[in-house]
């Protein structure tokens, strides 16, 4: 076993202070495009640097928990932007909590899913999974997406593509009670549904100290929260650019889905590359379970406190492609082993998804 790190890289605690420094120069100068471009590059900075402390904390916590605190940690955060920017533009953003979370299972789903298959399969051939623990993710994130996203069309006490607000707050509380359950298998009841058959090299290496966790986690939060923010302060300059460029108004959630899982992106696709493909699963769909399951309940709580309108229903393209996507992840999940064809199909559709977003 290897000795334990008893401290973190200096980059890693200098990123979080510049971001905020930046971020707070482009609140007090806004508009300022050398400052626009400052704001770029921290939000990248940030992520990595949001990446390498959550692996501190993961290893300390050990597997699945490691990869619930990423999870649930960009998802409190990402419900927080969403929330802002939908109570501040007003209706004509009435859409935008359908367009992310739409945008982060296709994404996730499809995405990286996808991309993490790939880089497995030609780094290492194929690769095994638990696919007990897959096929439960994946039950519960189809019920979540057809309940939240496809079901509002075809209710009749409103004419769709909005609920009742007796119909959103059930939809609310069952993808809570759901998640809630969710969560509890995988890191109480079944645990071992979802860790890898044979230990990786990780568990051989000493995992850090309790404070140095603690340092990395309370790390970890403040980089996430920048990164949001930074991402907020480019909002602007990314809807004129999407409307500058003709592009409908749902992109603007395909973006916003992106930059908030790109955290998490980057650690499933180094998990998958060093041949931990369970925890690359892990991550993958716990973020997607998470982005549905709290962005739901807590965007319903907040509209039926205000009042304001909140549509949820697909349209009929993204309807067809959610159910391709939730049929085509069971055909990969459910044999436990992998390789690049998967992970092509899946980029296959991710390709289609972007390509149909732009051009509808």
């Amino acid at each position: 076993m290897t000795k334990p790190p008893t401290v973190l890289p200096r980059w890693t605690l200098a990123v979080p202070l510049v971001a905020w420094i930046v971020l707070g120069a482009a609140y007090a100068l806004p508009g300022n495009q050398f400052l626009l471009v400052l704001v770029g590059i921290a939000l990248c900075a940030a992520v990595f640097t949001a990446v390498h402390h959550a692996e501190v904390v993961a290893h300390r916590v050990g597997e699945p928990f490691g990869t619930l605190v990423l999870a649930v940690a960009v998802t409190v955060i990402e419900v927080a932007l969403i929330v802002s920017v939908m109570l501040t533009s007003g209706p004509e953003k009435a859409g935008l909590a359908r367009d992310t979370v739409f945008a982060a299972v296709m994404i996730v789903c499809n995405g990286l899913v996808g991309l993490c298959l790939l880089v497995g399969g030609i780094r290492h051939r194929e690769q095994d999974f638990q696919s007990r623990g897959a096929a439960a993710a994946l039950a519960v994130l189809a019920s979540l997406s057809v309940l939240t996203l496809v079901m509002p069309n075809y209710t009749t006490t409103r004419v769709g593509p909005v609920l009742s607000p007796s119909q959103l707050a059930f939809a609310g509380v069952s993808s809570l009670v759901l998640y809630g359950v969710f969560v509890f298998v995988q890191t109480v009841r079944h645990r071992d549904y979802f860790l890898a058959d044979v230990p990786d090299e990780d568990v051989h290496a000493a995992p850090p100290s309790a404070g140095l966790a603690l340092t990395s986690g309370g790390l970890l939060l403040v980089c996430l929260v920048a990164v949001v923010l930074l991402a907020k302060v480019l909002s602007p300059v990314v809807e004129t650019a999407v409307q500058n460029a003709g592009a409908p108004p749902a992109v603007v959630g395909i973006i916003i889905a992106a930059l908030v899982l790109l955290p998490e992106g980057l650690a499933a696709v180094r998990a998958a590359r060093a041949d931990r493909l369970q925890n690359s699963l892990n991550l993958a769909l716990g973020s997607a379970l998470a982005s549905i399951g709290l962005t739901i309940p807590t965007v319903a709580a907040v509209f039926l406190t205000t009042g304001q309108p909140l549509v949820l229903g697909l349209d009929g393209k993204e309807t067809v492609l959610l159910v391709l996507t939730l049929i085509v992840g069971t055909l990969t999940l459910s044999t436990g082993r992998t390789t690049i064809l998967q992970g092509a199909v899946h980029l296959s559709l991710f390709a289609a998804y972007l390509f149909l977003s732009f051009a509808p």
